[in-house]
């Protein structure tokens, strides 16, 4: 079925949608919420709460592009739970090391006068991201968006993990670059 339809599912308010979405993007989803959880029962209650957001959600949004909409949903649920689970238990997971490579280009200084910005930041951020070769875009991506690990993304790009390494602390450092000539307290 196609996302169009699927889609169109949700806003007849037909069940239909709930199984079209997880027929098609439960693996998907469930690959998203297992890089941040590694935690299979919580993977699931993630991946199963996206279904009721993405039905409570639609009407009246309308995604361009379903898989991407429902990734988002699940990162953020599972980032949700992540910070539930280890509120005081910080350091020593793989996506607090995520976490802590993203801090130093982009850090949590902004106060609450400068939560409006945050909007310009995605897109400046994004410019900086259509500037790169894809390659690199989808490294980028695939570590910082999805959590996805440097071995995964090295056997994905046929390239070493020390590669992948250099390649993001490359990028780290020239979006650092970036955003400080734009005028972001880094």
């Amino acid at each position: 079925m196609q996302d169009e339809e699927i889609i169109q599912l949700y806003w007849d308010r037909d069940e239909n949608a709930i199984y079209e979405s997880s027929r098609k993007y439960g693996a998907f989803c469930s690959a998203v919420a297992r890089n941040i959880l590694h935690n299979r029962a919580d993977e699931q209650e993630c991946v199963n709460d996206t279904w009721l957001q993405a039905w409570n959600s639609m009407p009246p949004n309308r995604p361009s592009f379903l898989q991407v909409y429902l990734g988002k949903i699940t990162r953020n649920l599972s980032f949700n739970l992540y910070k539930k689970m280890h509120r005081e238990k910080r350091g020593g997971t793989a996506i607090d090391l995520v976490l802590d490579e993203l801090a130093e280009c982009v850090s949590g200084k902004d106060n609450p006068e400068k939560t409006w910005q945050a909007s310009r930041l995605a897109e400046e951020i994004n410019a900086f991201l259509s500037s790169l070769p894809k390659e690199r875009q989808y490294i980028f991506i695939l570590r910082y968006w999805y959590g996805e690990d440097i071995r995964e993304i090295a056997y994905r790009f046929h390239m070493s993990e020390n590669n992948v390494s250099v390649t993001l602390n490359r990028i780290r450092r020239k979006l650092k670059a970036y955003l400080t000539e734009r005028g972001y307290d880094i």
